[in-house]
């Protein structure tokens, strides 16, 4: 066996064999388009070229404009994009570059005749990640993660459930992108517009807690599908109307210092009564 390496690719040294220095952190933003597949061929193309003009557009309108002319491995999916960042950027990334990217692709919506409306996924996650600074860098298990959080159920339900004319974007957030920039404060967004999901995909050994971020929601609360929803309330539904029936048979008898009788008695009764302003009565109590 030759043991002369030259010409032959680099490689690291085994995992867990030596400590080495992580690599930069970074904040990772990933966009897909829904139903990309699904349109005629002669729309590919051109929809391919759009996202990275509507990710451009909108960064530089929330003034975020740096992000964009200094975005780490920076590349096209086909069907979206993907885009490492300084992480310290990530609580103005979530708002206001969210809501103001709902608000550019229902712009473009409003102009885009003969096509189907764009409508976004985005996935936020921060991580260690190399840059290289050709096309193989940021690679890793965190934009491995990004990706399979834009593929998990919980944000494809969103747009499949809102109305296609009024939300336009859904972002999932990792926890830890959650916990660092807005569990901590630093969003310009309270964390209750944010809501807690199981991030799983289906075919794939994938299991994450993550966040929903619906900038204009139109449907269900994000984490909760239709289907969920409508049998939630069904079931809120059933209990009133049980309510009602006991409440339609429910009477209430009423006897100041006296005995009230819904049946046939047979012998004597006796009323003792705690009130000192009532005289008790003779030894034998009244027959009634």
């Amino acid at each position: 066996m030759h043991s002369d390496r030259s010409g032959l690719p680099a490689t690291s040294a085994a995992p867990y064999s030596r400590s080495r220095p992580l690599p930069p952190y970074r904040g990772i933003l990933a966009v897909d388009l829904k139903g990309f597949t699904e349109r005629p061929a002669i729309d590919h193309e051109v929809v391919s070229r759009a996202v990275p003009e509507v990710l451009r557009i909108s960064l530089e309108r929330a003034g975020l404009a740096r992000l964009w002319s200094d975005r780490l491995f920076p590349a096209t999916t086909g069907d979206g994009y993907v885009l490492g960042f300084d992480p310290a950027l990530m609580p103005l990334v979530i708002h206001p570059w969210l809501e103001t990217l709902q608000d550019t692709v229902a712009e473009l919506n409003v102009h885009a005749l003969g096509t189907a409306p764009l409508r976004l996924r985005v996935g936020l996650h921060i991580g260690p990640l190399p840059d290289s600074t050709d096309p193989f860098g940021g690679n890793g298990t965190a934009r491995t993660d990004t990706h399979r959080l834009l593929d998990s159920r919980p944000v494809r339900a969103v747009l499949a459930e809102h109305n296609e004319n009024i939300t336009h974007v859904a972002a999932i957030l990792s926890d830890r992108c959650y916990q660092d920039a807005v569990g901590s404060g630093y969003t310009g967004r309270h964390r209750d517009w944010f809501h807690e999901v199981p991030a799983t995909v289906d075919g794939k050994a994938f299991a994450q807690r993550a966040w929903l971020y619906v900038p204009s929601p139109s449907g269900p609360p994000p984490g909760r599908t239709a289907t969920a929803a409508g049998t939630a309330q069904a079931g809120r539904e059933k209990a009133r109307a049980a309510t009602g029936r006991r409440r339609a048979f429910t009477s209430v008898l009423r006897a100041e210092r006296g005995i009230i009788n819904t049946g046939s008695v047979h012998g004597g009764q006796h009323l003792t009564s705690l009130d000192s302003s009532v005289r008790p009565e003779p030894e034998g109590g009244h027959d009634y």
